[in-house]
């Protein structure tokens, strides 16, 4: 008996026969994940304010782990409606640190009301998250990533982020902000081989930007 094709570097094949990105293969929750919503294009505020929110809390932890946690976020921070948590005061801040659903972590909790906040303001004088996020999309993204390169931050993540900290968010350092970059579509880092790459080129191809 031979052995089948090799996989390309970074990829594996599921016991669905689907090929992906490694990191999809190792739980469910990833697998969906990966499917529908990593790197496919978006322009909804409240979106992008979510993601850069759970992005935070996951600094030092595993992406699962917030992953599975998400739905408690949702409740917790009022859907991530950013002009409902920019209200929030310490009363909130301790109801928060009690929950024991969520993480519970002051500095972060505190970062994410900071940053509605700012997000107000940054609506403000933008029109929307949106249309300054995608400011910083990087050029040559049509293709994604190839040959199994990993990366954990760019240029442009390290300018939105210091962009972002100049304006006063917190919790918002390049590999943070390219985690939230490559989720939202900003960059398309499924490697060559997987199934869903194609797919979330064309949705970028589709994207009309803000």
């Amino acid at each position: 008996m031979t052995d089948g094709p090799a996989q390309p570097k970074g990829i594996v094949v599921g016991d669905d026969g689907v090929a992906r990105c490694r990191w999809a293969g190792s739980a469910p929750e990833y697998r969906a994940y990966h499917d529908t919503e990593w790197g496919f294009p978006v322009a909804d505020d409240r979106r992008l304010f979510e993601k850069l929110s759970l992005e935070g809390f996951q600094a030092g932890l595993s992406w699962l782990t917030i992953l599975r946690k998400r739905e408690a976020f949702r409740r917790a921070f009022e859907n991530f409606d950013y002009e409902r948590v920019a209200r929030f005061d310490e009363h909130d801040v301790e109801r928060l640190l009690a929950d024991s659903s969520i993480v519970r972590h002051r500095g972060k909790i505190e970062a994410v009301i900071n940053n509605a906040r700012h997000a107000l303001q940054l609506v403000d004088e933008q029109a929307s998250i949106a249309h300054f996020v995608w400011g910083f999309e990087p050029d040559g993204q049509a293709s994604g990533r190839d040959h199994g390169e990993l990366v954990s931050t760019s240029a442009e993540s390290r300018t939105l982020a210091r962009e972002l900290k100049r304006r006063g968010w917190r919790f918002v350092g390049p590999t943070t902000v390219y985690a939230f970059m490559q989720a939202m579509g900003l960059v398309n880092d499924h490697l060559t081989g997987c199934h869903a790459r194609h797919a979330a080129q064309e949705a970028r191809e589709r994207f009309a930007r803000p």
